[in-house]
Order: structure tokens, then sequence, then C-alpha cells
């Protein structure tokens, strides 16, 4: 593995630069700056400008509309967006159900769902956790059984996150309650406008509306939206994962974080002195710089074998493990570092308001984005699941 870039990939850098400051949207900046709650239409201007240029889809193969970029190139593309602060794309179309259909569906399924996962037609959302069955997912009771030509789906789905305004979801049901857990289990892609579908908001900690809880009565799904075989499901729940595992690790973000949060010690006093100038902060910063230095290779690495061939593998859950640390440690950090500006944060500043929030500009997002953080060593697979895919799959215990 090289770590010097060629003069091929300093000019793909500098391309990707002038892209941005030309392309992205000036309101989304402005969002993005003030912690703003952002809605559907400004993740979907970012997302269709991408689309336009042919750069939404960089880890796609080429024949099904992805950049044919490098791993090097895609590491730059990463870095350079997360330098510029450009808001992140949703990943359940292009990440998660994308793959899984050009890997596994018919041709059929490829031609009709893969264009609108680009364009950006078609929003997309997850059906895996179930109020019973989060890190042991395959003990999900949500249940398809076949009439016909369809499926008929009972059950309930829990922390789907942007199902308020997903236009389709991809859900594990249960097609054989009488076989081994993982091996009853099959991939139903659901129109989620179909009668006895029900939408039911769950607010973070933080405040947000970022996730729901999912009710399915008497869903009726046709065959031809399975993907795969029937009870061969699990197939796809474990490559789809590894790959969102692996988006999971967050590096070129959480440098980004690590920045902004040596420029609020630099503006807060500790005593008479700057925050930046406390050895004890100073290391907090130091030690969690180097963690993020090493997960940066490791992708780098992972990158590196996906480019030889290789899919995402069991490493995917060491990226998810530690990539979660790191931002937790990161928006503890900062809140660390607002201290008593910290405290009395508030959500909703916005037109029309007569309250205002306390403190510097950079201080009421840092408590509601630390609480809402919490949830990263849990979803894709708490991260003690994936201590013990690690013994399992990598050490062989």
């Amino acid at each position: 593995m090289h770590l010097d870039f060629s003069p091929e990939d300093l000019a793909f850098q500098q391309e990707v630069r002038a892209f941005i400051a030309e392309n992205y949207p000036v309101e989304l900046r402005g969002k993005q700056d003030e912690g703003d709650e952002l809605s559907k239409e400004d993740f979907l201007s970012w997302h269709k400008v991408l689309a336009k240029k042919g750069w939404v889809a960089p880890a796609w193969p080429v024949e099904y509309g992805g950049t044919g970029w490098s791993a090097t190139q895609r590491y730059i593309w990463s870095e350079e967006t997360a330098r510029a602060d450009c808001i992140r794309l949703m990943p359940f179309g292009l990440s998660m159900v994308g793959p899984v259909i050009y890997t596994f569906g018919t041709p059929e399924q490829k031609a009709k769902y893969l264009p609108r996962i680009l364009s950006g037609e078609d929003w997309w959302c997850q059906g895996y956790s179930e109020p019973g069955s989060g890190s042991d997912l395959a003990s999900l009771r949500t249940k398809a059984v076949r009439d016909g030509d369809h499926y008929v789906v009972n059950g309930q789905k829990t922390w789907t996150t942007m199902a308020q305004h997903a236009d389709w979801g991809f859900f594990l049901v249960r097609t054989d309650p009488d076989a081994k857990q993982q091996e009853g289990i099959s991939f139903l892609l659901i129109d989620m406008k179909t009668p006895g579908i029900t939408v039911r908001p769950i607010i973070t900690l933080g405040g947000e509306h970022e996730v729901n809880e999912v009710w399915l009565e008497d869903v009726r799904v046709p065959v031809e939206n399975r993907v795969y075989e029937e009870n061969k499901g699990w197939t796809c729940a474990k490559f789809l994962l590894a790959h969102e595992r692996t988006g999971i690790a967050g590096v070129a973000a959480s440098k980004r974080g690590v920045e902004k949060v040596k420029s609020i010690a630099r503006a807060e006093m500790d005593g008479d002195k700057p925050l930046i100038s406390n050895a004890f902060f100073k290391r907090k910063i130091a030690e969690l710089e180097m963690d993020l230095t090493a997960l940066e290779f490791t992708e780098l690495r992972s990158l590196a074998g996906e480019s030889a061939g290789k899919g995402p593998g069991p490493e995917s859950s060491l990226l998810k493990i530690k990539g979660s640390e790191i931002q937790q440690r990161l928006t503890e950090l900062t809140l660390e570092a607002v201290g008593h500006y910290g405290a009395p944060y508030f959500r909703g500043f916005g037109e029309g308001d007569n309250e205002h929030p306390i403190g510097p500009d950079y201080a009421h997002r840092a408590a509601p984005t630390y609480f809402n953080t919490r949830k990263t060593t849990i979803y894709g697979g708490s991260n003690e699941i994936q201590r013990n895919i690690i013994a399992k799959m990598v050490l062989g215990l």
C-alpha cells in the first residue's frame, strides 16, 4: 500500500475540490454551520447534483452506474467532501440495498430499482431491527406468508431511520417459521405506500425525529419483490451489513471533527489560558488522533482489498467498532470543550423564534450531537456482537 498520492491522484483531488466549490448548494452549507435539522429536500439536492455528474455511487461497478474510481480516488473523495463539510448522502439506497440488488437481484430488479436509486427518485429505508430483535437479528418475528403471487406481511420494525420520507424499504421477514433462525428468512423490497403500513415517530435524546417504528398489517408484497431465493435472505443481510459497517467508520468526518474540537479549544478559556494549552486536554486530543490515524490506515487496507476484488469481510467489524467509539469520544470531547454552554441546549431555533442559543454558535449543538452519537456503538450490529464476529471469523476462537 503506497501512502503518497500520484500526480494523477493529485490532479483528481484538485478536480474534486473545484467541483465541490462550484456546485455544492450554498443553502446547505449554511444549514450545516448552524446545526439545523436537514429535510428530505436538502439531502436530495446534493444527491441530484452528484447524480447529474455521475459521482453519486463511487463504490458501484461501472456497468451499474459507478464511477470506476480507484480505491485511492474514493478515499480522496471522502476526504474532500468531509473537508468541505458536505452533508452525507443517505446510505440506505446507495450503500446498502443497491449493492444487494446488483449482486443478488434479477435482471428485472436491477433495471427497475438501480436507476431510481442513482437518480434519487426513490428514497429507501431499512426494515431490520424489531423490538425483540436487535443485535440478535436472526430472532426476528415479522412474518411473510405466501398467498399465490404475493406475500402477506405482518409484524413490527423499529429504529427505522428516515422511514417518514421513504418511498421504498428493504425488509427481512420470516418465511419459514420451522427452519433454523437464519435459514427461514427472506429479503423483500416493499413499497412504503402499500396499504397496511404505518410509520410512527421516535424522538431521540437529541430531540430529532430521525428514527421510527414501522407497523405492517396484512401488507401484500409481490413475490417478484423478493431478492434472491426464498429463505436465503440471511445471505443478503450479511452482505449488506458488511457494507454498512465499513461505512460507519466515518474516518474523514471524524478528522474534520477533531479540527473543530481544536478550534473550540483555542477559543474557550481554561483560567487565563486557552483550553488547548491544558496538558490533560491536549493528551485527550492526541490519543484520539493516534487512534483515528490507525483506523484510517485500516480503512485504506480494506479499500485496497476491495479494489483487488475482495469484498468487505470480517475486518469491517473492526472498522465499525473503532469508528463508532472514536465518534463517541469526539462528541464527548466537544461537549467537554464547550463547558457549561453545552448544558442549556435547545432545538428548533428558526424563523419566528424569540429564544436564542446561549453562548457561542459552536456550543448549542454540542449536547444534542453528543446524545445522538450514543447510538453509534449499537446500530449496524452492536459492538459486542462485532467482537464476537472478530473472535470467530478472524481469530478462529
